[in-house]
């Protein structure tokens, strides 16, 4: 008796974030067209074989992906009780758009990022912030230096292990919108912080996102 693969597909996959394209049986049966000779194969078949093929590309091709190989090292991180005026001069130097808030212990608790400034300021974006500051009626009412970290920055924060694999970042990525992710030890302290841009880059996913 045939036993078509969709029985039994052997595969773990369930958790493979990189998108397979969705095949119709339209582009399977004109794909087996272009085959010569005949294929004693179903497209619920063809299917389950492509399914596979992706699973194991996957794990080929990221499978030794790991977050502290990818993180940049070095953040000098932010404290909750930072005005906001420091922290933001902070992070002009880093060069980054957000960063880290940790506890006394080093453990991260939050993340201060542009948007969170952009947000006390009641506003959407810098531009629109400028156009309001063109504006002759326009008044700079937010007292940063009064305002603590720990009142602006954005928490609880998504983070990822220092051997967090491909699949669990992509996850954390599609958690949030943010630029960036930190990369903490088994007791949450900081250790690096995970661009998404370094993470696509070194990858090769830009097309795809």
């Amino acid at each position: 008796m045939k036993t078509t693969l969709s029985e039994n597909p052997e595969t773990d996959s369930a958790d493979d974030e990189l998108p397979e394209m969705e095949l119709t049986d339209g582009d399977i049966l004109d794909a087996m067209q272009h085959i010569p000779g005949y294929l004693d194969i179903t497209t619920e078949d063809f299917r389950t074989i492509y399914h596979l093929a992706h699973h194991h590309a996957v794990r080929r091709l990221f499978g030794k992906v790991r977050a502290e190989n990818l993180m940049r090292a070095g953040i000098e991180p932010l404290l909750p009780d930072m005005p906001l005026d420091q922290a933001a001069m902070a992070l002009v130097r880093s060069g980054y758009k957000a960063l880290p808030v940790v506890d006394a212990a080093g453990s991260v608790i939050g993340m201060l990022t542009e948007t969170d400034f952009l947000r006390r300021l009641k506003v959407n974006t810098f531009l629109e912030l400028l156009l309001s500051m063109l504006d002759g009626a326009f008044e700079f009412r937010h007292r940063c230096h009064e305002t603590l970290v720990s009142e602006a920055m954005t928490s609880p924060v998504i983070t990822v292990a220092r051997d967090a694999g491909f699949e669990e970042i992509v996850r954390a990525f599609h958690r949030h919108d943010g630029r960036s992710i930190p990369v903490v030890d088994g007791a949450g302290r900081l250790l690096g912080l995970l661009l998404r841009k370094d993470f696509f880059s070194a990858n090769h996913l830009e097309a795809l996102w």
